[in-house]
């Protein structure tokens, strides 16, 4: 799949609404023995409700009217213990459920939470360039804890209240219909209201999702940015700018928090008004002994059992909408499975070798705005070959290519005359280890950095670490090897921790080392502890330089040098200088972002 594709692919794997609805239900198929106890246990407690008021409508027509006489069962002692027996087992019932519910529904955001982390971690580079950091992290981390309460409670609660509306409908339409039909005349426009406001409540949540993705994104922008921007005294611009987002935001929740104070109330104000249409109409047929007294109660206690469910859907609302919000979101991360890689699908390649060739390839990040034209080059197994040229030329994209991070247009890539398209990603990976000038740091310890996983122990470490020439400064490390390191090493100067990405690229026994730009930014003495790392880790391997430092690249078996993303030449440095051609102008002048004669 090319870039070409991309659009194509995102219009294939958008699925319709509807389906999402369906997506979150089949969700809960792996725990549909507990949510089916936790069902049964709804209808029991529904069952419980209904029958309150009609035991109390026994006792008031029956006992406290009529005065019939009180016979074993029928009485009102047994009356009151059967009420009694009702509003025991009912909240029994009501905490198994919750519990059962709440069980399923953790699980399932537990889930969830995995298969967003694991689709990020197999999105392709070219996703990743077009999708901010803050979205991401809103996915997986507000979006579906939005999703909490729809499993938790909402769901239920929505499954326990539609039965009770329906057992009401049916309690009252078997007592008296006609009566039930007055009861109901507020419905209609009650559903009217709502659904006016359920549209503009759908869509304020949309733009609500989309600010806090953007702040997220711009809190952790700032935070890893914070020491530039004072010493720059940025703070001001900074927090004008979240100044504005943060109102834009605040404006939207109040429109929000504005349409939500209306549903509650309005759904009390209904309440109100057909318990008073009810008792208006009931009390001319009490008075007509048409309507016994005990209906008439049970009427308006059903009524208030009838729009508390709908005054919960009230309180819901807004969480029901923000959670469907929030799924479309995941689902539309989650729907890019056709796009993730699968590292595991090609031929296996155990050990790579290390030659490299580039058969006329073209590349271009967007459409036919090539970044690479007609790219031709071999690199044999143990050489070391150096990519110069200025900003933009495609040096850092031929290493991306190598890494298997982007496929090309046209042309052949081809690892050990294989074609790198048909090699395991997993395996190609694997055999590859780049430094990269940006040096990123876990917050784990010096040997977790170093090794990123569990395969590799402690013995390969101390020797990665020597090699690469870190063990020195590491030693001096109250914990050594198990110092903890703080969030992106900041208390780690910028020689050691490149000096760190040296030993995991070195722990990690690479066949091809790609070095781009890693001796940038880094004082003279630190230099000769890196070029003696780079003869260190070079030794049997392939090596592919990025440099501007011509100490770095002099030694190199050859140079290829990129001008507007094509070859101006390839030798060594000897050969080139004595050519006189580009490299020698670079070299000559000292351009800027070429080569660095200071060195």
């Amino acid at each position: 799949m090319t870039f070409n594709s991309e659009a194509k692919t995102s219009r294939k794997t958008k699925l319709p609404k509807k389906h999402n609805f369906i997506r979150l239900l089949s969700l809960n198929l792996p725990h549909k023995k507990r949510i089916v106890l936790a069902s049964i246990c709804v209808l029991l407690v529904n069952g419980a409700l209904l029958a309150k008021p009609y035991i109390l409508k026994i006792v008031i027509d029956d006992f406290l009217t009529k005065h019939l006489a009180q016979r074993g069962l029928f009485s009102l002692t047994s009356m009151g213990l059967l009420y009694f027996l009702v509003v025991a087992l009912s909240g029994f019932l009501a905490i198994a459920q919750v519990n059962l519910i709440n069980k399923a529904g953790q699980e399932i955001l537990r889930n969830l939470r995995s298969r967003v982390f694991r689709t990020i971690q197999l999105l392709p580079l070219w996703y990743l360039d077009k999708t901010s950091s803050g979205s991401l992290i809103t996915r997986a981390t507000n979006d579906v804890e939005a999703l909490s309460e729809l499993y938790t409670d909402v769901l239920l609660s929505l499954f326990q209240d539609i039965f009770l509306i329906l057992g009401i409908i049916g309690a009252m339409f078997l007592m008296d219909a006609r009566l039930a039909l007055v009861s109901f005349a507020v419905i209609p426009v009650m559903f009217t209201v709502i659904f006016l406001l359920r549209t503009k409540i759908k869509r304020n949540f949309r733009i609500m999702k989309s600010l806090i993705g953007k702040i997220n994104g711009f809190m952790a922008e700032n935070i890893s940015g914070m020491k530039l921007i004072q010493l720059f005294h940025g703070e001001k611009e900074k927090k004008e700018e979240f100044t504005k987002l943060n109102g834009e935001y605040y404006k939207i929740t109040s429109f929000q928090v504005w349409m939500n104070s209306f549903l509650k109330p309005m759904s009390d104000v209904f309440q109100s008004l057909a318990v008073a249409i009810l008792i208006w109409y009931g009390m001319d047929k009490i008075g007509n002994q048409t309507l016994k007294i005990g209906v008439l109660y049970a009427f308006t206690t059903y009524i208030k059992q009838f729009f508390t469910p709908i005054s919960d859907l009230a309180d819901n609302y807004t969480s029901i909408q923000s959670a469907f919000v929030s799924a479309d979101r995941i689902f539309e991360l989650l729907d890019q499975e056709d796009n993730l890689e699968d590292l595991e699908a090609g031929r296996a390649l155990e050990r790579i070798e290390g030659k490299i060739e580039f058969k006329n390839v073209w590349f271009a990040y967007n459409d036919q705005d090539w970044v690479l034209k007609g790219i031709s080059f071999t690199i044999e197994k143990g050489q070391m070959a150096a990519f110069v040229g200025q900003t933009g030329a495609g040096k850092t994209t031929i290493i991306s290519l190598v890494s298997g991070f982007y496929e090309i247009q046209k042309g052949e890539i081809l690892i050990d005359g294989v074609n790198i398209k048909d090699i395991r990603k997993s395996d190609l990976r694997r055999n590859i280890a780049v430094v990269l000038q940006d040096v990123f740091l876990f917050s784990e310890t010096i040997g977790k950095n170093v090794s990123l996983n569990d395969d590799i122990d402690s013995a390969v470490i101390e020797e990665a670490l020597k090699t690469s020439c870190a063990a020195e400064f590491v030693e001096n490390l109250p914990g050594k090897s198990n110092e903890p390191v703080r969030e992106r090493g900041s208390t780690l100067s910028a020689g050691q921790r490149q000096l760190l990405s040296f030993a995991r690229a070195v722990a990690h026994n690479p066949s091809v080392i790609i070095l781009d730009e890693a001796t940038a930014n880094i004082d003279t003495q630190t230099e000769v502890l890196m070029q003696k790392a780079i003869e260190n880790m070079a030794q049997n391997r392939t090596t592919l330089i990025i440099a501007h430092r011509l100490s770095t690249i002099r030694n190199a078996d050859k140079i290829i040098v990129l001008k507007k993303g094509e070859i101006a030449e390839t030798g060594s440095h000897a050969e080139l200088m004595e050519r006189g051609g580009y490299y020698k102008d670079m070299v000559v002048e000292g351009i800027k972002g070429a080569i660095d004669l200071s060195a």
